[in-house]
């Protein structure tokens, strides 16, 4: 059980985190001189966690499997990051955004699990996303 409930509460604590210190970057400062400063330090991050986590492998030989997912995903997150830094300064507030974002993500999601997946679309699912986006709208109302 531990192994399945921990990736999910790393993933909340973390995204916790990350909304703060995203609306937290200066107004003034342009957001990718930010994530410069955000990827040198999740780079390094990066490397420790590898050497310290237990990998008896080389990191050299790690680098050799890559294929284009790691790559489109470091321009994927910057495109992600920056966007939810340019919705803090256009006024979004945490709790509103991340719920409108999450809505629309998860209606994204439904589609493409069943597109390029082959995962069930289900009724539950279906109406689940539905009342999402329905939400919205009481959401937005103010």
């Amino acid at each position: 059980m531990f192994c399945y409930v921990w990736p999910i509460v790393l993933v909340v604590l973390s995204n916790t985190a990350y909304q703060i210190c995203a609306k937290s970057v200066p107004n003034d400062m342009n957001p990718f001189a930010s994530l410069s400063v955000t990827y040198l330090v999740g780079a390094l991050a990066s490397m420790v966690l590898y050497l310290i986590s237990g990998s008896a492998g080389n990191l050299i030989r790690e680098y050799g499997k890559l294929n284009w997912a790691p790559s489109v995903l470091g321009i994927v997150i910057v495109g992600l990051e920056a966007g939810w830094i340019y919705a803090y300064k256009a006024g979004w507030q945490v709790s509103t955004g991340f719920i409108v974002q999450s809505a629309f993500l998860a209606a994204a999601l439904l589609l493409v699990g069943y597109f390029l997946y082959h995962e069930s679309m289900t009724w539950n699912k279906v109406v689940g996303v539905s009342i999402c986006l329905i939400g919205i709208v009481f959401i937005n109302f103010r």
